[in-house]
């Protein structure tokens, strides 16, 4: 490795460190954040140039999805999260819908409005809903503007193939960076017949291959490589110069993304072979849920002493003759 590989890795893992300081809990019931709260540090921005500093430094990329306040939060308070997506799939996991065709524009800028509140360091970036995009070239750049406009996003992530490069090229031109998303379309899940592995043919590969060339040249800055053969996806990761980040796509992306309902355990649906769990949060919900439920009925909580406010004896009873003589 040469000496400014080895100055631009140190200089990461510095930012990283200094990332993860600082994190502080706070308590709160309906109160809102105090002016001048330092809980969480201000850190090093990551950028679009930092995502291909990474690449070429090969340090893995991560990105984790987001849908609320408390999941930005959750995005931020690591320093080893450099991309936060504001991922279609808040369709299924948050608002219940089947599929991610039914989440609307409104929807999605609401919840990315939120996340963009609590995100601080990664890279902010945002699904484009299906119907958003697939209209007339102004009307997909207009709801692209708004959505940058009224989230307060940094990017947006568009799925397809060679129908989107136009777009892209339009969306980039005008100044919307734009991450890519090849391979499954789960917006498409449908006209793929499901959720399917993608490229596994020497002709759909081949295809992959052009479409993400394409997608590049037309100025995409990312690319998200979804349920691929791993070879496929070290393939197309060897052959394009901007930053893949696989999901499903093997282990030599340049990064990984899952959807957070799947890695921190509280989607209860399907589970796909690429998904790994890394924490058990529906247990401790359920956990929590039951053990407040029975405090409220045995009557343990509020505990009168611990858990009450209290008011001067005196006064107290000067309050109860007042209301003897009403």
């Amino acid at each position: 490795m040469s000496c400014s590989s080895t100055l631009g890795l140190s200089r990461l893992a510095s930012s990283a460190a200094v990332r993860g300081r600082g994190q502080q809990r706070r308590w709160m019931s309906v109160r809102p954040k105090e002016e001048g709260d330092n809980s969480i540090q201000k850190t090093e921005k990551v950028t679009i140039h930092t995502l291909q500093t990474m690449r070429a430094a090969k340090v893995p990329i991560s990105m984790l999805t987001a849908y609320d306040y408390p999941t930005g939060l959750s995005c931020s308070s690591n320093p080893a999260i450099d991309v936060t997506l504001v991922g279609d799939s808040l369709a299924q996991v948050c608002l219940g819908y089947k599929s991610t065709t039914q989440l609307t524009l409104d929807e999605m800028i609401h919840h990315a409005r939120a996340v963009a509140r609590g995100t601080t360091h990664p890279l902010l970036v945002a699904d484009m809903p299906f119907g958003s995009y697939h209209g007339s070239l102004d009307d997909a750049v207009n709801n692209a503007v708004r959505m940058v406009r009224e989230s307060q996003i940094e990017a947006v992530k568009l799925e397809g193939g060679d129908e989107i490069v136009d777009l892209v090229h339009r969306l980039t031109s005008a100044g919307i960076p734009v991450m890519a998303h090849v391979g499954l379309l789960p917006q498409r899940h449908v006209s793929f017949s499901g959720y399917k592995v993608q490229g596994k043919s020497v002709a759909s590969a081949k295809a992959m291959v052009k479409t993400s060339k394409l997608l590049e040249q037309a100025g995409a800055f990312s690319m998200v490589v979804e349920a691929v053969p791993k070879e496929l996806g070290r393939y197309i990761t060897e052959n394009v110069t901007i930053p893949t980040i696989g999901i499903g796509a093997g282990p030599w992306t340049n990064g990984q993304v899952l959807v957070w309902d799947d890695a921190m355990g509280t989607w209860l649906g399907h589970k796909a072979k690429f998904v790994r769990r890394f924490a058990n949060l529906q247990t401790a919900r359920e956990i929590g849920v039951q053990s407040y439920a029975s405090a409220v009925k045995d009557g343990s909580f509020p505990d009168p002493q611990r858990e009450s406010y209290t008011i001067d004896k005196a006064e107290f009873a000067r309050f109860l003759e007042a209301m003897e003589k009403e």
